[in-house]
């Protein structure tokens, strides 16, 4: 069969067409030159196939010159085809090339039989001409995906989990033997909005494991200390003996507080000692010991008397239960400040008491594996040996901190770094995997004696036992990553004998109090609970997506001042678009309307800010940036909102509340909103749930709006001030007590707002103390005003001869005129002195004559100079 193409717009013939697509070619050739530096032998041969390639169509074209008219459809197909199959076999060969060739191959689909280009004609032997759907390009996008800062790295590095969507994620949970405080709440709720933003913005499926540490020692230390204390107090009737232990138990304590190095410590014990010298003081003055008065002495010696009790009777405590008492009741309080918090639970929950059996096993295949020894009933990890072997490598995290001698032992524990627990190391580098109990301390059976898990391990052998050999995510405080983590890890690759036990390491950043460390000494140690009573969990959680996770977060009354504005922008934009919605048609046919230039625009940036959202939520869950463009289109539609008021044009509600939805969205992927509300947040309405409540109580309320706003209309009409006062105090104050706030605006309706009562409140004091203040700084400034005005009159009444006179500490000799020419000590003044007390002396009496012409006194005369 033979074939005619007609170019569809310069009717050249075959010849010229078919040499159009030889240049085509002959630029993918050039291109593919360049890249024969890369691979040189593929390269050439590729070149050299379409160099053969050329040939030949211009063999078929030389061929049929005489007619150029026809081509054989079939010659031209078998260059094509061959030329397609060894395109196909390099890039097998030469992946870099591949994009390259596909460009080629696209310019070869033009060219096959001519007849599928959108610029060709083809006309078939048959009676009529058929035309074909012409080449499709496909779309190209830049595809975001998401990275995080790996502390393995040190950088951001594109998120893989190793089982497609499945996500396994280990988190170290609290060490309960306190109360939560905000330290603990930096990591909690940034690992909250990580894990939230992995499951309900990326999709991914998680599985979130998290620890519960209740064998620890400073468990077992504030337990025994606690049991003594209560045991003690139980039993203590006798004043005198009461006096003499307590006195003995001073006596340690200063010892102790003299030798202790850590200054916040030793200002907290210092604190300590005053209230137990006080208190024995008083038991000393007291002739009896009152309920009330044993109360309070026991209450201001805890610390003191407590760590003297654990000193001379830790050996008598032996029960298992006894150290469960703690763990048990902190973890309740941990959980409850969690739910407060809007904290999610973790998918599976793990405590050290339950595990110990799995502890034990796991480290006895470390043991087998040649990276622990036993020693005097413990049992030791062999960093040198871990270190040692070509397939693993110690510290990951911070190598530079391998040596650091004080953070190991703090790692170890405060009951395990005696002299002779440290004298039964190989290495003071290496640590404990478990610890042969001594008296005074709960215990378990194994193979090397009655012993407790070390603290490292717990993490290891928990994480392993949900998650199995490896994970895609392990997350913990920055303070944890030496040594706590790099043990973790060397434990679980020594167990596995793997190299690569966790994927990515996150690490939250530290939390500073004012810019100071938190610390009890400072009075800045500030419990979850005390936070609560300041700020809303939702304010707490803003502050910490105003901030990125990985980085120090200051807690301080300038971020907090941050987060309420930030959450006031927001709430006042979901109040306001939920009352132009709720008076628009919300259905049907009247519910669209056509739209404006102002529509097209709020619509366009609407869209570049979601984007703009997207590519931050890839960027490491960027949240500062995602609230920072979140803000902008409040911004952007509040303009759009205003310039609709000005032209007397309806707002496009449904656009609004697309955008409102949005941010809605946002914010519960956040974990800033909970429930099920379309848009904006949660209303607090006693005796009902929000949504219920604001869907029951508008209509009335509009209806009263309505009724308000034509009565103050009427009033003005007929200038009855008393009741245009009754609507504003039904406004301002009637209202807000029920958690109804009244906007009134200007030659438009007013609009309604159904907000939590007690946020209205407190805004309301708020604002009346923020009035208050402005009233006295005003009167404060009016009255300085004043005196200065006083002070300048005052000033103008003395005369220049009595300027200087009486300033008798810094002059002693005066000429007849009060000018001074001796300083204080007797010595005359230099030039330069006189010449700057002459302006002075020359501008009072200026400022002396001018007040005695306005007074209409006689004057004495110029002060000669």
């Amino acid at each position: 069969m033979d074939i005619k193409c007609h170019h569809a717009v310069s009717n050249v013939g075959t010849e010229q067409y078919i040499w159009f697509k030889i240049a085509e070619a002959e630029a993918a050739e050039v291109m593919l030159v360049t890249c024969k530096e890369k691979d040189e032998s593929p390269a050439l041969s590729l070149v050299d196939q379409i160099k053969n390639a050329r040939q030949n169509i211009q063999n078929v074209v030389n061929a049929t010159s005489s007619s150029r008219t026809s081509v054989k459809e079939e010659q031209v197909t078998s260059v094509l085809k061959n030329l397609r199959t060894n395109i196909q076999e390099t890039l097998e060969k030469m992946q870099f090339l591949k994009a390259t060739a596909e460009r080629f191959e696209k310019r070869l689909d033009k060219l096959d039989g001519g007849v599928q280009s959108d610029k060709c004609v083809v006309e078939s032997s048959g009676p009529s001409a058929k035309r074909k759907q012409p080449m499709w390009k496909q779309p190209h996008s830049k595809e975001s995906r998401l990275k995080l800062y790996n502390s393995f790295t040190r950088k951001k590095e594109e998120f893989i989990p190793e089982n497609g969507n499945f996500v396994k994620w280990y988190s170290c949970g609290p060490t309960v033997y306190d109360a939560s405080h905000m330290g603990h709440a930096r990591s909690y709720i940034s690992f909250d909005i990580l894990r939230r933003v992995l499951t309900d913005y990326f999709g991914y499926n998680v599985l979130y494991c998290m620890n519960i540490t209740d064998v620890d020692d400073k468990i077992i230390a504030r337990a025994r200390q606690n049991y003594l204390l209560e045991q003690y107090k139980e039993k203590s009737n006798d004043v005198s003996k009461l006096l003499q232990d307590l006195q003995q138990a001073i006596n340690d304590f200063e010892k102790k507080l003299n030798d202790t190095k850590d200054l916040d410590k030793k200002t907290m014990m210092e604190k300590q000692l005053t209230l137990a010298v006080a208190a024995s003081t008083k038991l000393e003055n007291s002739s009896t010991l009152n309920p009330e008065l044993k109360e309070n002495l026991f209450l201001n010696c805890k610390d003191p008397l407590s760590i003297w009790l654990d000193k001379q009777y830790a050996h008598t405590v032996s029960e298992n239960s006894i150290f469960s008492v703690l763990p048990q009741y902190w973890e309740k309080e941990y959980f409850d400040d969690m739910d407060a918090l809007n904290v999610a639970p973790p998918d599976v929950l793990t405590r050290v008491s339950e595990y110990v059996p799995e502890i034990v096993s796991y480290v006895e295949q470390i043991i087998q594996n040649g990276f622990g020894y036993v020693s005097n009933g413990s049992v030791y990890f062999s960093v040198a040996k871990f270190d040692s072997c070509p397939d693993h490598f110690y510290a990951k995290l911070v190598p530079e901190a391998v040596g650091d001698l004080q953070a190991l032992q703090e790692g170890e524990g405060s009951l395990s770094v005696t002299t002779e627990q440290l004298n039964e190391k190989q290495s003071p580098n290496d640590f404990a995997l478990w610890k042969a109990s001594k008296p005074g301390e709960p215990s378990w059976n194994s193979p090397w004696g009655k012993g407790r898990p070390g603290w490292h391990i717990e993490c290891s052998v928990m994480a392993c036992s949900i998650l199995g050999s490896s994970m895609d995510i392990h997350t913990g405080g920055v303070d944890l990553k030496f040594p706590h983590h790099d043990n973790e890890i060397a434990q679980a690759e020594a167990h596995y004998n793997t190299d690569s036990w966790v994927k990515y390491f996150l690490h939250s950043g530290h939390l500073t109090i004012a810019g100071c460390k938190m610390s009890k000494s400072l009075k800045n140690f500030i419990t979850i609970k005390e936070a609560l009573q300041k700020n809303s969990a939702r304010q707490l959680r803003f502050a910490f997506l105003l901030h990125s996770w990985k980085d120090t977060l200051d807690y301080s009354e300038n971020t907090m001042h941050d987060a309420v504005q930030y959450e006031k922008l927001m709430n006042e934009f979901f109040l306001t678009v939920k009352d132009v919605i709720r008076n628009q048609p919300s259905s049907g046919p009247e519910a669209f309307c056509k739209w404006r230039k102002e529509d097209l625009q709020l619509s366009e940036t609407f869209s570049k800010l979601q984007q703009n959202v997207h590519v931050a939520m890839c960027d490491n869950v960027d949240t500062r940036t995602v609230l920072d463009n979140l803000r902008q289109l409040v911004t952007a539609s509040n303009t759009y909102l205003a310039n609709a008021h000005t032209q007397k044009a309806t707002p496009n509600g449904q656009l609004l509340k697309d955008v409102a939805k949005y941010i809605t969205w946002i914010f519960k992927v956040f974990g800033a909103i909970s429930g099920e509300a379309e848009i904006g947040f949660p209303i607090t309405v006693s005796g009902g749930g929000m949504q219920n409540s604001e869907s029951t109580l508008m209509p009335y309320l509009n209806v009263l709006s309505t009724f308000r706003e034509d009565v103050r209309n009427v009033a003005r009409n007929y200038k009855v001030t008393e009741v245009l006062a009754l609507c504003d105090e039904l406004r301002d104050t009637e209202l807000p007590k029920l958690g109804v706030r009244l906007e009134d605006k200007e030659g438009a309706r007013t609009v309604v707002k159904l907000v939590d009562r007690e946020q209205l409140m407190k805004e309301k004091a708020e604002k009346k103390l923020a009035e208050e203040k402005k009233r006295k700084e005003k009167e404060a400034a009016k009255e300085a005003a004043a005196r200065k005005k006083e002070e300048k009159e005052a000033q103008k009444r003395i005369p220049a001869n009595q300027l200087f006179i009486g300033q008798t500490d810094k002059f002693s000799q005066f000429d007849n005129q009060g000018f001074p020419t001796h300083s204080a000590d007797g010595k005359e003044l230099s030039k330069g002195q006189s010449k700057k007390l002459r302006k002075l002396y020359d501008a009072q009496d200026k400022m002396h004559q001018e007040y005695l012409q306005q007074n209409g006194t006689q004057s004495n005369g110029p002060v000669p100079s």
